[in-house]
């Protein structure tokens, strides 16, 4: 099996990483109990007893099979500007605060980001302009995120997305993103005591926690609240406790190039994740 060392620690990896190697932070065990088709993705998800739990059988998964063949090549083919690197090429888990008041929701990893690197958003440009201002609105500890174990922490926020695989052209299908969001159900759950803002990248991200939240059993206006940037909407738990929604524009490339999302405009929403408990 052909090794490469990683960018960080120096120690060898293969790519795909099996779990319980020694990759900086993999939550996985090579005896964690892993989704093989939608009904395991719905056992597994709701029998998670903590985050911690959750996060090591969503970074496992193998529920569907497209995902995982596209994950995998693009782990062992690589990019030509990383092929000295090993590529995670696994699901990536959700990365943040175990205990956050807010929380932000992108679509999939990149191909040669997160599927790279193994942590949600870093090692491409939108994940450079996230943790940028992550930082300067006193977030992140730190503006630069490269790759996993590089001491980057988050107060009081997490990051995590609807899909958890790299998927082909950037678009999963319907049934993937329905498979997938099971595991955003249960993180949720897991969550909503403590949680108070959600911050959603882009159109996708704000219909799919929508459609969770329902699933839920929470309180959402109708019609459908339109996504917006800077779009506000108030959700109400089950047992009632409210639940802010802000809709962000996604932190693409096409978006920031072109000035369609500015550092100002994703300043002021992600700063809103300071906003008090209502």
């Amino acid at each position: 099996m052909t090794t490469l060392p990683h960018p960080g620690t120096g120690e060898p990896f293969a790519s795909p990483v099996p779990p319980g190697t020694g990759w900086p932070a993999d939550p996985a065990r090579p005896r964690t109990r892993v989704a093989r088709s939608s009904d395991d993705v719905e056992r597994l998800a709701a029998s998670s007893c903590s985050l911690e739990q959750l996060d090591a059988r969503v970074t496992v998964c193998r529920a569907c099979p497209r995902l995982v063949a596209w994950r995998e090549s693009v782990a062992r083919d690589k990019r030509a500007a990383f092929a000295g690197e090993p590529y995670w090429g696994r699901p990536v888990a959700a990365f943040g605060s175990t205990n956050p008041h807010g929380l932000i929701v992108g679509l999939a990893p990149a191909a040669n980001g997160a599927n790279r690197t193994g942590r949600m958003f870093t090692g491409d440009r939108s994940g450079e302009w996230l943790f940028a201002s992550l930082h300067r609105v006193g977030i992140a500890s730190q503006p630069v995120s490269k790759h996993a174990g590089d001491a980057l922490e988050l107060d009081g926020v997490r990051i995590t997305s609807p899909v958890h695989c790299a998927p082909p052209d950037n678009v999963p299908t319907s049934v993937e993103k329905a498979t997938c969001s099971t595991w955003l159900v249960r993180e949720l759950q897991l969550l909503e005591p403590g949680l108070r803002t959600v911050v959603t990248l882009g159109g996708i991200a704000w219909t799919q926690t929508l459609g969770v939240a329902r699933r839920l059993g929470w309180e959402v206006p109708r019609p459908a609240p339109r996504f917006g940037h800077g779009a506000e909407v108030e959700l109400r738990t089950a047992k009632g406790r409210p639940i802010k929604l802000l809709g962000c524009y996604h932190v693409s490339q096409r978006n920031t190039q072109t000035g369609v999302l500015t550092e100002d405009m994703l300043d002021a929403v992600l700063a809103r994740l300071h906003d008090p408990i209502l």
